[in-house]
């Protein structure tokens, strides 16, 4: 398919695994598809060729389609030392890692705990007998992280080295303002650029009445109206686009349809939405990393059935500028704007300046962060006391036995 990568014949896996896992991936290779039997030793995972650096064309070629540019360079030269090659992963899943190399694609072991779709690693070639490792991931210039589902104080990256982040809301019955408000949060806290695409357009009574009220709730955010399947606004979209790109939105808000729009061919599930409840099911069950038409990468993530803040408070400020600018009028600096007195915010609800529902969520969220922050620093100080005293018990461990020898 046009959209894909491709690679020298050379260097693709003749592995049937690794010829699963590029297909799923979206990666592919020149070569036909031979058995095993017939394809030559030297290019299986075990070859100790089958990752070289970046510096041949081909190779950089490849790199520069995902992302790789001068800094990422500079943020490799140690590794580079070592021996060893960039790569980015394309997916992970069950323990296991597909990455596009300089070569082509490779699977490995996930390598260093917390390996994400998005990341760039420092990879080791084959040695004989043996496969490929991961054996360092590179700094994150942005990621998506959330609370986890358990609602505990550890959290989870969705996605890594992010350049741009569509937040997909549907339009029509579905729609949730708190919702938007919360997914924009997480996008603005990754560093990345938020982009609002208000999805199945077509389904809404009033689109330029809710097009306005998403601009408001979205400051500083450019907003598009979208309907895949009618073509509306993809366009519009892909002009906002650039870099990596990742789809984020609640189960059944459209993401997988809209994805294939932007990819230009059905290489996403979708999913038919519940007549009762409208909600959707999960038909993109993992993140992966897929080469858009016009250049880029687009990830797809999992519809998020739950969407928990995880030390946000910069995305949170960045999502109620508004209430923040209103704060900084108020009598008190440390005002809750409840009931005190020459409160700017309570005189802007007042007047109707600002709707009290936004009011509201705002301190849900600021509630929700704030509770999330407390139990990661609870856990923090568990987890250095228990180091703490495992030390101690292994002090008091040598001086038993320096006392013995005596």
């Amino acid at each position: 398919m046009s959209s894909r990568f491709s690679f020298p014949s050379e260097f693709s896996s003749s592995s049937s695994s690794d010829s699963s896992s590029e297909a799923s991936s979206g990666f592919s290779s020149d070569s036909p598809s031979d058995s095993p039997s017939d394809s030559p030793s030297d290019s299986s995972p075990g070859s100790s060729s089958l990752v070289p650096g970046p510096e041949d064309s081909a190779g950089a070629g490849a790199l520069a389609a995902l992302g790789w540019d001068g800094g990422w360079a500079a943020a490799f030269e140690e590794h580079a030392g070592r021996g060893l090659s960039p790569a980015r992963v394309v997916r992970v899943d069950r323990g296991r890692c597909d990455l596009v190399a300089g070569v082509g694609p490779v699977r490995v072991e996930s390598g260093p705990p917390g390996a994400c779709t998005g990341d760039w690693v420092a990879l080791r070639a084959a040695e004989a007998g043996g496969e490929p490792r991961l054996e360092a991931l590179l700094p994150r210039r942005t990621a998506i992280v959330r609370a986890t589902a358990s609602r505990d104080s550890h959290s989870q990256v969705l996605a890594a080295n992010v350049d741009t982040v569509v937040v997909a809301v549907p339009a029509g019955g579905s729609w949730d303002a708190g919702r938007l408000e919360r997914l924009l949060a997480l996008a603005w806290e990754s560093g990345a650029r938020p982009v609002v695409a208000l999805t199945k357009i077509d389904r809404c009574a009033d689109p330029g009445a809710l097009l306005e009220e998403a601009a408001s709730l979205a400051p500083g955010v450019d907003v598009v109206a979208t309907s895949a399947l009618r073509g509306e606004g993809v366009e519009a979209l892909r002009a906002l686009l650039g870099g990596t790109v990742v789809l984020l939105g609640t189960s059944g808000a459209g993401k997988s349809t809209l994805g294939n729009a932007l990819l230009g061919e059905e290489a996403l599930a979708t999913g038919e939405i519940r007549e009762v409840d409208g909600k959707g099911r999960h038909t993109t069950v993992r993140r992966e990393l897929l080469p858009l038409p016009r250049g880029g990468v687009l990830i797809d993530t999992p519809g998020l059935r739950g969407v928990g803040l995880h030390d946000a408070a910069d995305g949170l400020g960045q999502v109620f500028a508004d209430i923040e600018a209103l704060a900084g009028e108020c009598r008190f600096g440390d005002c809750a704007h409840r009931v005190e007195p020459g409160c700017a915010v309570l005189a802007a609800v007042e007047s109707g300046e600002l709707p009290e529902r936004r009011l509201t969520s705002y301190r849900k969220l600021l509630r929700e962060n704030a509770w999330a922050a407390a139990r990661t620093d609870a856990r923090l100080r568990a987890e250095q006391a228990t180091r703490w005293k495992a030390i101690s018990r292994t002090q008091r461990a040598a001086y038993r036995f320096r006392d013995r020898q005596r």
